[in-house]
């Protein structure tokens, strides 16, 4: 049997779900009411139910995100939500805290998120085995590292595909929480990560002023795909449950032509849900907010992925900055631009900066404040208002189940039967005289023309077959009454025929691969503590957010790296000119952070003012 591929996109809410689905996702996932990571992206169980519907009538699946890490009096609350969305009938739930294994749940799949941090195969492995139908990859790990862990723990694999990225190891970022008591692992990230910083070497001296310094390009690993799949990968994740519709739209749409792409006439891998789709627009992930581009370290660590001027959108390069004349600007393709369009640059102080276009006119673009811009300056358009105009409309991304019709005739009268290409089958018979048509001709073009206006169904007649024994009369509006019910009886026939993949838990008490946990595992309550024990740990240090210890703590773990970004790297830049004095410091007003280096697994760490710690020695020389 051929493996099912599947995109996955993020919905904000129930409408940016259904616009998901009409552009081509296989899978969309949801916050619910609470327990998400995206505090502001939660859902009313009634939506959710309506977006369950919609989706499987095109047998697309919705996954729940329940993957913040809960506190002792939320786990009865959350053991009761779950109940209701499986009631509602979710395929899936995303969870990041252990104490839902523990819970008394319904047979609902469970998928392991990012957030729990799914980088070593034998972890994986362990997940599995514990009853998690899928894990949910960090998104730091290469092609060698997923084949490891898809030939290890022969689980299902989803990966993030495009989207923002999270500077930190998932689930591991503390700097939130740190600086002011909202927690990445509560929903309620302030992004510390995207601010401007001053970089302060070992001396005191200060080496870069007012950057972005841990702000990290977006991800886009689209043309990865065929390998992706290869290693092992099964979903293609789009990040960004807080993005708006037109984001979602064209993310999903250029992502479903590639991948379409790639599985037409192959006969090892086949798409996951039914339908076809047409655009009204031509889908590039540079048309959308992005911050420029990196594959991460997908291929190894092979250049810089910093964003360092900026954490907001980029957009798409259209050219240089010929001259300014007049009131208005001179630019290199300067005729593809509309009015209304957003344009960036980076000005003087090597800051973000941008204008707003009033009007285009022979080539000229008119802002809405004139400012002073070099010539040459790369110009940028991070709000192309044309296409956000189109997009915007709902019948831009149509999707369409492709069925045959067959009108025939019975004893009684007529027949109008409705195949669909998932082999489903609607009919309905009309009780009706059978006479023949004026001068005996066939009407049967007439009949095909009004059979074939499926109008806003979500079907397509492709094949139409008339079988009369005589040219036999019908009024077209029996014609159109009958397609109007076999279509609406076959939608009801799809969603009885929809059947979900159940799981029932059972508890297990196979070893976990430590026994010793640190803050780093997040546990916050009884119920992942005494999970973690039954399965062999004997040391279970508290989660940061009930134990922190202000101003000594490490914040962050990643394996982005300033050195490396700085071209300072003893292992990747041998041949460099001077060293940084360390410890290295980051500034911003009164926060400061300072750096540590870990060659061995390539990581660099972050940590509060206050933290004592030993520098290691480079030992690439």
């Amino acid at each position: 049997m051929k493996k099912k591929i599947e995109i996955l996109a993020p919905a904000k809410d129930l409408i940016g779900g259904m616009a998901a689905i009409n552009a081509g996702a296989d899978a969309v996932y949801i916050g619910a009411p609470l327990y998400g990571a995206r505090s502001n992206a939660t859902n009313s169980i009634e939506d959710v139910a309506k977006l369950v519907e919609y989706a499987h009538l095109f047998n697309v699946q919705v996954f729940v995100v329940v993957n913040t890490i809960l506190y002792d009096n939320e786990l009865e609350d959350c053991r009761q939500m779950i109940w209701k969305l499986y009631d509602v009938g979710v395929d899936a739930l995303i969870v990041q805290d252990m104490a839902i294994m523990e819970m008394e749940l319904p047979p609902i799949v469970l998928h392991a998120s990012t957030q729990a941090n799914n980088r070593d195969a034998d972890k994986i492995k362990f997940l599995k085995d514990a009853g998690m139908k899928r894990v949910v990859l960090a998104r730091e790990l290469n092609l060698h590292q997923i084949k490891e862990i898809s030939d290890t723990a022969d689980v299902e694999l989803e990966f993030f595909v495009t989207g923002a990225l999270c500077v930190s190891f998932s689930g591991n970022c503390y700097m939130s929480v740190a600086n002011g008591e909202r927690s990445a692992n509560r929903g309620s990230c302030a992004q510390n990560c995207r601010l401007p910083y001053n970089l302060i070497d070992g001396h005191g001296e200060t080496l870069i002023k007012n950057s972005h310094l841990l702000s990290i390009k977006d991800f886009d690993v689209s043309d990865q795909i065929p390998n992706l799949i290869e290693a092992g990968v099964i979903s293609f994740k789009i990040e960004g449950r807080l993005k708006d519709i037109v984001y979602v739209k064209n993310n999903v749409s250029y992502l479903r032509q590639k991948l379409d792409a790639f599985l037409e006439g192959n006969d090892k891998y086949t798409k996951a849900s039914s339908g076809k789709c047409t655009y009204t627009f031509e889908s590039a992930l540079d048309k959308s907010f992005n911050r420029g581009y990196t594959d991460y370290f997908v291929n190894e660590r092979h250049q810089s992925i910093g964003s360092w001027e900026s954490p907001k959108s980029k957009g798409q390069y259209i050219g240089k900055l010929i001259k300014t004349t007049g009131n208005a600007y001179e630019i290199e393709n300067g005729e593809f631009l509309n009015n209304g369009d957003g344009l960036c640059f980076i000005n003087e102080n090597n800051e973000a900066d941008g204008i707003y276009v009033n009007k285009v006119e022979n080539g000229l673009a008119y802002p809405n404040v004139l400012k002073e811009i070099k010539p040459g300056t790369f110009i940028y358009r991070n709000n192309d208002a044309a296409f956000i105009k189109i997009v915007e409309r709902e019948d831009s991304a149509v999707r369409k189940i492709s069925t045959t019709l067959l009108l025939t005739e019975n004893e009684n009268g007529f027949e109008l039967i409705a195949t669909d290409e998932d082999r489903n089958v609607s009919s309905v018979k009309l009780v009706h005289p059978k006479e023949r048509t004026k001068n005996n001709e066939s009407i049967a073009e007439n009949f095909k023309i009004n059979l074939a206006k499926t109008g806003f169904t979500p079907y397509t007649a492709d094949e139409i077959t008339i079988m009369f024994s005589e040219n036999w009369f019908l009024p077209i509006s029996k014609i159109n009454e009958m397609r109007r019910t076999v279509f609406e009886q076959l939608s009801k026939i799809r969603l009885a025929n929809y059947r979900r993949h159940e799981h029932q838990l059972v508890k297990t008490s196979h070893p976990y691969p430590e026994t010793k946990l640190d803050f780093m595992y997040n546990v916050s309550n009884k119920l992942a503590r005494k999970f973690y024990e039954r399965h062999g740990v004997t040391e279970i240090e508290k989660a940061f957010e009930l134990q922190w210890d202000p101003g000594k703590s490490r914040v962050m773990t990643t394996k982005y790296c300033i050195k490396y970004e700085l071209e300072k790297c003893p292992k990747y830049h041998p041949n460099m000119e001077g060293r940084l004095k360390e410890p290295l410091v980051l500034k911003q007003g009164e926060l400061e952070y300072k750096l540590k280096f870990n060659c061995k697994p390539c990581e660099m760490e972050i940590w509060e003012k206050d933290a004592e710690f030993e520098i290691e020695e480079d030992h690439f020389h």
